[in-house]
């Protein structure tokens, strides 16, 4: 008896010792790529919240008259003109909204970007149903003005859902194969 359970300890003290020396599993390079974008979307839209925010009671007209004038813009451009004109609709109450949507934007970045370094199966899914859910207004906004920016990032979300796809799809194969192989 005494001797079948040193046996099994030293059976057991080899399979952990085993399992130790077990190179550690490859991260994904494309998630980790795809989660840093993600981050750095949050921290921007943090920057832009925090930047609405600071405007509440200004007249952001004349904030961006003294960005453009500091930054030394030609003002006859018509993507100036534009924003010089629109700059006026913008109250409080819409700057204070704003601020509110990119803060719970950055938030979803977040919890999407930490997922994805995780490698956690419930970041890939969110991650696709989000960025998939944006495609038919991308696609929309290109068919309504075809500019390069549009473009780059119609492909960059188009790649990203199809891979995120292909990755959630080889998992269920896996899944799938492994739970009839036992039965």
């Amino acid at each position: 008896m005494q001797a079948e359970v040193l046996r099994e300890s030293r059976r057991t003290m080899k399979e952990s010792a085993a399992r130790l020396e077990e190179p550690h599993r490859r991260r994904n390079a494309w998630l980790i790529l795809i989660a840093a974008f993600k981050l750095a979307q949050a921290l921007l839209f943090v920057a832009v919240g925090v930047g609405a925010l600071r405007l509440v009671g200004k007249d952001v007209g004349d904030e961006l008259q003294r960005l453009v004038d500091h930054l030394r813009f030609n003002t006859e451009p018509r993507f100036i003109n534009f924003l010089l004109e629109k700059a006026n609709i913008l109250d409080d109450h819409m700057l204070r909204r704003i601020g509110a949507v990119l803060f719970i934007y950055a938030g979803l970045d977040l919890i999407e970007g930490t997922g994805l370094i995780l490698e956690k199966t419930w970041a890939e899914f969110l991650t696709l149903a989000i960025t998939a859910s944006f495609l038919p207004w991308e696609i929309f906004e290109v068919w309504r003005r075809f500019t390069p920016i549009r473009i780059g990032l119609l492909t960059v979300n188009a790649l990203v859902v199809v891979y995120l796809l292909k990755l959630v799809a080889g998992r269920q194969r896996r899944e799938n194969g492994i739970a009839k192989s036992e039965d």
